[in-house]
């Protein structure tokens, strides 16, 4: 890890209060499991996989959590550098716009700029993350019905995230040293949703080009 992305994570300069597990609990052993794949280096394409015996929601929910997190102190990384003058519009280059659109002040899609997307997208998920309807933290407590289509649409919304760091700022993200990291958390985060089908091959298009580049 470059020095400058370790001093970013000493200063835990997140966008949001990173959401834990608490040790004991079967998420905060799946959470282990996961973080010791990893480190072990094994293959991405092999880390992701459901380890035998274990609930694949389970294995969702913690996978998405550790996500949020991680794309969180990757955009908290940049976000000095994404303002409303340089970032008037939340997008990934010419071709893709994000707009907003939520239950409360934002019925309808609207463009907003990429600052104001973030913070929205970041306060949403919390909310969801956070939610213990949708996700459940006691053991025996069942997922709801719509769990799948809440975290597929927090993948979605997350994946936006890396579509703007990776075409809008990636030259900040090369100057820290840290472009192997986020290459490696974007192919972490790609593989898993391939593996589960979370986000459509079509939502995908935008970074196809960094995929291969990054190989």
């Amino acid at each position: 890890m470059s020095h400058a992305l370790k001093q970013v994570f000493n200063k835990d300069k997140t966008f949001r209060p990173k959401r834990k597990f608490e040790p004991g609990t079967q998420r905060f052993e799946l959470h282990k499991k996961a973080q010791a794949s990893l480190n072990a280096g094994l293959d991405l394409k092999v880390a992701v996989q459901l380890p035998p015996g274990e609930e694949q929601n389970d294995w969702v929910a913690v996978h998405v959590v550790d996500f949020f997190n991680r794309i969180n102190l990757i955009y908290g990384t940049i976000s000095d550098y994404c303002t409303e003058q340089s970032c008037p519009v939340m997008s990934g280059g010419p071709k893709y716009e994000y707009r907003w659109q939520d239950e409360h002040k934002y019925r309808k899609p609207t463009a907003l700029s990429a600052p104001q997307y973030m913070n929205l997208l970041m306060d949403w998920i919390e909310v969801q993350i956070n939610n213990e309807d949708i996700f459940p933290t006691n053991v025996g407590t069942p997922f709801p019905k719509n769990f799948l289509p809440v975290v597929k649409k927090i993948l979605s919304r997350l994946f936006r995230v890396f579509v703007h760091v990776y075409i809008h700022h990636f030259d900040r993200i090369t100057q820290m040293g840290s472009e192997a990291h986020v290459n490696t958390c974007y192919k972490h985060f790609y593989y898993f949703v391939k593996e589960f089908n979370l986000i459509d091959t079509k939502e995908l298009e935008p970074l196809v080009s960094v995929w291969v580049g990054s190989g």
